[in-house]
Order: structure tokens, then sequence, then C-alpha cells
């Protein structure tokens, strides 16, 4: 007897300052988010990804690859920062307290 897997759906976001994509795939039920990212395709649309590094998370929640995904969850891909946030507040004060002046 062949037993049918329950498919639940799910969404894969990723985007660049000038590109984003937002993918919604049915994936069977106890998929893990990496399986999922490969299952979407989104590497189709971003080749710079790679599946197996990807910082991920499920609605701004930070998980790990192996995570299972639930009914509804939004994968959501994370570029790796271009600037210190720490450097770019100083340098923001700095710049605040010389308006001031």
């Amino acid at each position: 007897m062949n037993t049918i897997s329950e498919m639940i759906d799910i969404e894969v976001v990723y985007g660049l300052p000038h590109k984003q994509v937002l993918l919604t795939v049915s994936v069977p039920k106890g998929t893990s988010i990496e399986q999922c990212l490969h299952l979407s395709g989104i590497t189709q649309h971003f080749p710079e990804i790679i599946i197996n590094k990807a910082k991920v998370g499920i609605f701004s929640r930070i998980e790990n690859l192996d995570y299972l995904v639930k009914t509804g969850d939004r994968i959501e891909i994370y570029r790796p920062l271009t600037a210190d946030p720490k450097a770019m507040r100083k340098l923001r004060a700095a710049k605040m307290a010389k308006k001031e002046k």
C-alpha cells in the first residue's frame, strides 16, 4: 500500500536591493528548511545562494537548516550585512552631534 505524504504550503523569500522573489511551494509535511530551499528552486533566481551555508529564519526568527517547517511558514534567506550596525550608529550619532553645533 502506498502512503501519500501530507503536503503543506510554505513560502521562500529572498531579496536584493534591485530584485525580490517570493515563492510559494508545496512540500511534504516533515520537510526541513534546507530541503525546502532545494525544492523551491530559489537558486535558479539567485545562483549566489549556497543553501547549506545560508542564514535563514521563519518570520524574522533565526532557525537552523534542519528545522522542520509547518504550514504557512515563510522561510527568509538573509544576506550578509554590508556594514557593521554598531559602527553605523556611531557614525549617525557623530553626524547629529556635529549638526547640532
